[in-house]
């Protein structure tokens, strides 16, 4: 019981740890998400920019995608009670913690 209650971290270092994980968990209102891009001149090779949106309505297509199965009733494993619905790679989000969101990039 003594070794069971020795692994058990402190009152602050639990806070500690928690405030880190709340920090790095949290989307900020301005992230950028995969296939999605706010700054349009970011290049001038048309056909960068061609894929780049092909990329994007892909990335709708699938969230489409993601969205239609998690309300198919067909589907047990994504209906029905007590099951969430699949919402982790979802490329968009928004800001908070919402278990959702593919970021762009990531800087820590």
């Amino acid at each position: 019981e003594k070794f069971f209650l020795s692994t058990i971290p402190n009152q602050l270092q639990a806070t500690s740890t928690m405030a880190v994980v709340d920090t790095l968990s949290t989307h900020s209102p301005d992230e950028e998400y995969l296939g999605q891009r706010v700054q349009t001149n970011w290049t001038a090779d048309k056909t960068a920019m061609e894929l780049s949106a092909n990329f994007a309505a892909s990335m709708t297509a699938i969230e489409k995608t993601i969205q239609h199965r998690n309300t198919n009733p067909q589907l047990r494993n994504r209906n029905g009670a007590g099951v969430l619905p699949y919402e982790l790679l979802i490329p968009s989000s928004h800001p908070g913690r919402t278990a959702r969101g593919v970021p762009n990039s990531i800087s820590i």
